[in-house]
């Protein structure tokens, strides 16, 4: 398995795992396990799923400052604070955005990666019937 596709893997387990702690898209933390499964299976529709999954997910962050902007909040509007355990901080909105962004953008980036691609059975085709 190429290590990228681990990295990946980890960080999708490590946001699913504590989307369920949270009690926060349930749904969507158990679908994103369900995934993550098929990808270590080697199977072909994982590799599907994969790469449907950032590139919505790419389109949806990539789209979120325009649907989020209101133009009669500006002046009112400070940056966004944040408080993981004892840090807390405030970071400008492009920032976070950005962030989101460039992590969308590194997940589509292994998804469609050559090794990434390798990986994956390409004789098992989508019949679950055969």
């Amino acid at each position: 398995m190429p290590k990228r596709l681990i990295a990946l893997l980890s960080f999708f387990v490590l946001i699913s795992v504590s989307g369920l702690l949270a009690k926060q898209g349930v749904l969507f933390c158990i679908l994103t396990l369900f995934m993550v499964v098929a990808i270590i299976g080697k199977q072909k529709a994982g590799l599907i799923m994969l790469r449907v999954y950032t590139s919505l997910q790419l389109a949806i962050v990539s789209v979120l400052p325009i649907v989020l902007y209101d133009p009669e909040n500006l002046a009112a509007s400070g940056p966004s604070s944040f408080a993981i355990g004892s840090f807390k901080t405030q970071l400008p909105d492009w920032l976070v955005f950005a962030i989101l962004i460039l992590l969308a953008i590194v997940q589509v980036w292994i998804a469609f990666n050559r090794k990434v691609g390798r990986y994956f059975n390409r004789e098992v085709n989508l019949n679950i019937m055969r």
